[in-house]
């Protein structure tokens, strides 16, 4: 699969790298966890798809936090207000005033700061593996404790070189693995991400869980090996109205435990139903709706995205966004090889 272009939003002064895949409504934005990289986790199959199908029933907005992935390196690890910034700055730029937020373990404890702050700009919490405070303390027993910290970090070199996770998996194959440690390597340093962890143990969110206003949904899988599943319940407990799920699995990383629970009460808790899967094809020209293909036949002759937008009198953000919905399904990486390949691809 093809993914989709990766764009850039400013925050600050600071390039945050995004990108936009799906029509909607609702909006989606993924916040991911403590490092990542928006075009290697694309070429993880469980992952493309993961991605894909989220972005079935959601625009979907994935982003690389400041100083990882594809954004603009930073000399430290970021504050937590840099990074709620970063949310706000990607939300902007794809044109979302309101979203639902899924944040994934380190992300989902920076989305509830977000929501906790900018109620106005989220419409759903969602919460996958994720914790209101990582170090234990006398009533909370459930984190790490120092001396687990310092040998977790002591072994990360090893996890950047061999894509060994830090307790077994029975995921971890030779081509996870591989994936793995590329993904890793590609989103941050060593350094950096142990600079990242280090912050994280300061931040205690805690206080704020009972005042928190937005519908919020809380997964985790029973046998997580590396947040267990105590502080998912931890969460379920002090958030007002929480809906908590516990999923099978024991992996912490998403694509390499089964997907369609999440998906499935993802997909319901914000839409309200369970989409019947399409029996069209989900790739070439069978898989583009009607405005896609409108939008693709004018691209394919020549026309730009304020010329088109004119047209069909949309905005041209929405033209950019059915554009890369376009190129990937029918598989082609620029308007230049969309142009060249259109009688080909029966446009």
């Amino acid at each position: 699969m093809v993914p989709p272009e990766t764009r850039y939003a400013k925050s600050d002064s600071v390039n945050v790298a995004y990108q936009v895949l799906g029509e909607g409504p609702p909006d989606l934005v993924l916040v991911p966890g403590f490092v990542s990289h928006v075009e290697v986790a694309w070429e993880e199959p469980n992952f493309a798809r993961f991605l894909s199908r989220l972005a079935s029933f959601s625009r979907l907005i994935v982003f690389d936090k400041r100083g990882t992935g594809m954004s603009d390196p930073v000399t430290g690890p970021p504050t937590m207000d840099e990074r709620m910034d970063d949310i706000r700055a990607v939300m902007d730029a794809a044109g979302s005033s309101r979203a639902g937020i899924f944040g994934i373990s380190e992300g989902g404890t920076l989305s509830i700061l977000f929501a906790h702050r900018h109620p106005d700009r989220v419409q759903a919490l969602v919460l996958y593996g994720s914790w209101a405070r990582r170090l234990a303390a006398p009533d909370y027993p459930w984190g790490l404790e120092p001396d687990e910290l310092e040998g977790f970090l002591a072994r990360m070199g090893d996890a950047w070189a061999t894509g060994e996770w830090w307790t077994p998996s029975p995921a971890d194959d030779d081509a996870l693995k591989r994936w793995w440690a590329r993904y890793l390597r590609m989103s941050a340093s060593p350094a950096m991400a142990q600079g990242v962890i280090r912050m994280n143990t300061e931040i205690d969110v805690r206080e704020l869980l009972p005042e928190l206003r937005v519908p919020t949904l809380i997964l985790h899988r029973t046998g997580d090996n590396w947040i267990v599943v105590a502080h998912g319940r931890y969460l379920a407990d002090r958030i007002r109205d929480a809906r908590y799920v516990e999923l099978p699995g024991v992996d912490h990383r998403i694509p390499a435990g089964e997907l369609e629970p999440i998906l499935t009460e993802m997909e319901i808790f914000l839409t309200g139903r369970k989409r019947r899967p399409r029996h069209r094809s989900m790739t070439g020209i069978d898989a583009l709706t009607q405005r896609e293909r409108e939008v693709a036949l004018l691209a394919s002759r020549g026309q730009t995205a304020a010329q088109i937008a004119a047209q069909l009198v949309i905005s041209e953000r929405t033209v950019e966004t059915h554009l890369a919905n376009v190129y990937v399904k029918v598989g082609v990486r620029s308007k230049s090889e969309l142009i060249r390949r259109a009688p080909e691809l029966g446009i």
